[in-house]
């Protein structure tokens, strides 16, 4: 595993190529078995392949068109049902002062990561977008208030290899004992 976690990279130029449905539900099926707190499993997603749910969703990531060549978009999303079962109004954003809220993006992020390395055992590329808001984003896809939008996975087969960015020695983040 450590290698594909040295060569995943994020991906914004794909091949016009279809990625097999068998293959996407691999994906899926990887972020199903990832782990969270209490089990509440508190991830949905939604898979878009229309070039026209594709054009709105890169429009309101800041109009990043690169986007568009990626053939499949996994829009992740994290819900406050899972840790809010009262019969109670709820609807989050941005700028939500809730420690659910805290809990499932930290839960959904995992399962996230999860599709994100095994795209990259077969032979996928992918990028995390997330430059958007709850606000622009929710009505495209009908996502109701009470669920967040974590992200959108990019994916198909990498047209590009970029280099791998530099990262920190472990000596610079790793602490023993305390801080």
């Amino acid at each position: 595993m450590l290698k594909q976690i040295q060569t995943r990279r994020s991906i914004r130029k794909y091949v016009n190529k279809p990625v097999e449905e068998e293959k996407i539900v691999q994906l899926l099926e990887s972020a199903r078995l990832a782990p969270s707190g209490s089990n509440t499993q508190p991830w949905h997603f939604i898979i878009v392949k229309s070039e026209l749910n594709r054009q709105k969703l890169s429009e309101v990531s800041h109009n990043q068109n690169w986007m568009l060549s990626a053939p499949v978009f996994i829009v992740c999303v994290a819900d406050m049902r899972s840790r809010i079962k009262e019969d109670i109004d709820v609807s989050i954003d941005e700028s939500s002062p809730h420690q659910e809220l805290k809990q499932i993006i930290r839960d959904t992020t995992i399962a996230i990561e999860h599709i994100v390395l095994e795209a990259e055992n077969l032979g996928l590329g992918t990028c995390w977008v997330a430059w958007f808001t709850q606000e622009e984003i929710r009505p495209i896809l009908n996502i109701p208030s009470d669920k967040y939008v974590v992200s959108i996975l990019t994916v198909g087969y990498s047209d590009e290899m970029p280099s791998a960015r530099p990262r920190k020695k472990l000596e610079e983040i790793v602490h023993k004992e305390s801080w």
